[in-house]
């Protein structure tokens, strides 16, 4: 879909934005560039759309040389999403969203129609769209914005750091909202970010981009993390890079245990033992916070609820990785993480112990499949 060929972007004050980048990007990936300020990775994005022109090589896009092919044409057949989203402010959300259907010569009735379908399908209500941009919150500015980008149905994403002016809540929203589009879609995306953790999460293939514009490494995210081309993406994964590398780890088979929980009404009446915790639940069965022997003599005496019980820390959902599962255990003031099902209720818990015990039986297997792969290739030599 994109290839880079030998591309270098050099400015007339000798500053090298990108240095001699090979690169190729596959149908339908979710391909990520990420790294520091200043090392090329919006330089190296833009070049796909010819908002800056290469001084060598060539970025070929559905094999035609971009430098060869109608700026104009060109943008209106590839989506663009900004950081903080650059909607119009004079313009309503769903003309927003309507621009390049427009553009493109389709009626402003036709545009406005696909603008409401596509506004649904990032997860924005209707009702928005004779809103202004002013009228939004930050999340949803941006919402609208990927909608914008969505609305002509274009082969290609650009998305330049388009998470990172909002708050981190809203931003792990809007990260799952384009794993959930891309599942549907299958778009061609290039995503830049100077987070490793936002790459990792969000991406088939990580581009790593080091100083002077140099390509560092190119990978799936699993591999980045585990074995880093060089000390340069070492340095820039982090020291906990093992840590992050539990999220391509299934915990499928951690037990789940039961655990003892109990709702409000019930708390005076607890006996604990000293160390014990009993996890505090809703009627409908969602978490509420743990409480221990303190805390119910707490209860007795006329505290409330909240100043009584320690937060739960984050919830593990069967079906998730080794990195949020342990996540759950460590983050948890009784030592166990609390599993919960698709609707929120308590369905169990993960002790932390047992999270590192399965990771090492993966190892192990691993491990072992690579020894018998490596006698198996002996012998047959």
């Amino acid at each position: 879909m994109i290839t880079f060929e030998s591309v270098t972007k050099r400015y007339p004050d000798g500053t090298t934005a990108v240095d001699n980048l090979d690169l190729v990007i596959e149908p339908e990936s979710f391909t990520v560039f990420v790294g520091p300020s200043g090392c090329g990775k919006t330089t190296s994005m833009r070049m796909i759309n010819r908002m800056i022109t290469p001084t060598a090589g060539k970025v070929i896009v559905n094999g035609q040389d971009v430098t060869r092919t109608d700026a104009v044409k060109l943008r209106l057949g590839i989506g663009y999403v900004i950081q903080s989203a650059g909607l119009l402010p004079h313009r309503t959300v769903i003309d927003n969203v309507a621009t390049v259907p427009v553009l493109r010569g389709d009626s402003r009735r036709a545009a406005r129609r696909a603008a409401l379908e596509v506004l649904e399908r990032v997860g924005l209500d209707p009702a928005l769209a004779t809103r202004y941009p002013s009228q939004l919150s930050g999340g949803q500015q941006q919402r609208v914005g990927v909608a914008r980008a969505l609305a002509a149905d274009p082969p290609i994403l650009l998305m330049d750091e388009p998470f990172s002016a909002v708050d981190p809540v809203v931003r792990e929203d809007l990260q799952a909202e384009m794993q959930r589009l891309q599942a549907q879609l299958r778009k061609t995306i290039v995503f830049v970010t100077h987070d490793i953790d936002e790459a990792v999460r969000l991406g088939d293939r990580v581009a790593v981009f080091g100083p002077h514009g140099r390509l560092q490494q190119y990978a799936d995210p699993q591999t980045v993390l585990a074995s880093p081309a060089t000390d340069f993406v070492a340095d820039f994964v982090g020291r906990d890079r093992g840590y992050r590398g539990l999220s391509f780890r299934p915990a499928d088979e951690v037990p789940v245990h039961e655990v003892r929980t109990a709702v409000e009404s019930e708390l005076a009446a607890l006996r604990l033992d000293q160390g014990e915790w009993v996890l505090v639940v809703t009627e409908d069965g969602a978490p509420r916070g743990w409480i221990d022997v303190t805390g119910v003599e707490g209860i007795r005496a006329g505290n409330t609820l909240v100043d009584s019980t320690s937060a739960g820390g984050s919830l593990f959902t069967r079906g998730g990785d080794l990195r949020q599962a342990l996540d759950a255990a460590i983050s948890s003031p009784s030592g166990i993480g609390v599993v919960v099902d698709e609707s929120g209720s308590v369905v169990g818990g993960v002790n932390g112990s047992e999270v590192i015990r399965k990771l090492a039986d993966q190892r192990q297997a691993e491990d072992q499949a690579r020894n018998r792969h490596f006698f198996s290739g002996e012998t047959a030599g």
